[in-house]
């Protein structure tokens, strides 16, 4: 699949995904107390599936689906279903804000994790960008580290598991389709969960009141993956996940007009410097661009 590289249109495309995983973020809060994780990534994986069957089929383009890198796809899944199950307890058990700060170590991990496994140039800009991000995470959530509870244990292993799950995601964006991406990402993740809740033993089914909010869960998955593989099949990974640290102070306020949860000034003060830290890289790679050729 022919590479193209537009960060101003990537950061377009990490926009529509910021806001979808924040959609989530307040579904998944609301069905938490109701449904396991597995539960939850099940039901997201089955509606994800449907919908990508139904776009894909109306759009005549089943037939980009391909099976010759299927083992990348079962493991990148395999990553990423962990990582996504570990979010969700997590999600259950801390503040908002402070999920997302742990989860937003990814970035740091995806910089690292490109540059050893994808060959991409580790830049000046690059690296103030995540450094100044990861403190305006520390400075809007401040998690108490000294007070490890398993929240925060999984939030933070979280991050470990979605920075791989991007980098394979990268990789696979140089030969797949972004449809035939998200059919795997659908289909191998019901096979996961559907596992997970045998081993589980019993299944709480959706309700009235839960069913609404497992199909946003869906949908609003399945678009966040959409927008962040076009996103990466647009721009270096280590460009496009830094803009995604935006997401912290949006669902921090989220969180305080939602479920009452505490925001204050630092909160203001850390997004900004997160801010920063995106403009910093967005100005750091459009002077790349600029720069002759040697």
């Amino acid at each position: 699949m022919p590479q193209t590289h537009r960060p101003g249109l990537a950061a377009l495309w990490m926009i529509g995904s910021i806001l979808s995983f924040s959609t989530m973020a307040v579904a998944g809060r609301y069905v938490s107390g109701v449904h396991s994780t597995f539960e939850i990534m099940t039901f997201r994986s089955l509606a994800g599936l449907i919908i990508v069957l139904c776009v894909a089929g109306a759009f005549r383009r089943l037939r980009e689906i391909r099976t010759e890198r299927l083992k990348q796809h079962f493991f990148r899944n395999l990553f990423h279903f962990t990582g996504q199950n570990l979010w969700f307890f997590a999600l259950a058990s801390i503040p908002l804000a402070q999920v997302f700060a742990l989860e937003f170590t990814t970035p740091v991990w995806v910089i690292i994790l490109s540059l050893l496994f994808l060959g991409e140039r580790l830049t000046g800009y690059r690296v103030i960008a995540a450094g100044l991000g990861f403190a305006g995470i520390l400075i809007v959530a401040r998690p108490d580290f000294g007070a490890l509870e398993p929240g925060l244990l999984t939030a933070a292993a979280s991050a470990i598991f979605f920075a791989a799950t991007i980098i394979m995601t990268k990789a696979l964006t140089r030969h797949e389709s972004i449809v035939s991406i998200l059919f795997w990402l659908t289909l191998l993740q019901l096979g996961f969960g559907a596992v997970s809740l045998v081993l589980q033993g019993s299944v709480t089914w959706p309700t009235l009141t839960t069913f609404p909010w497992l199909v946003v869960i869906g949908v609003s998955g399945l678009l966040a993956h959409y927008c962040l593989t076009t996103a990466l099949s647009l721009a270096p990974a280590s460009f496009v996940m830094p803009i995604d640290f935006t997401r912290l102070p949006l669902i921090a306020i989220v969180g305080m007009v939602l479920f009452g949860e505490t925001a204050d000034l630092l909160i203001l003060i850390g997004g900004g410097v997160i801010i920063l830290a995106n403009w910093i890289n967005i100005r750091g790679e459009s002077h790349a661009r600029r720069l002759p050729v040697a």
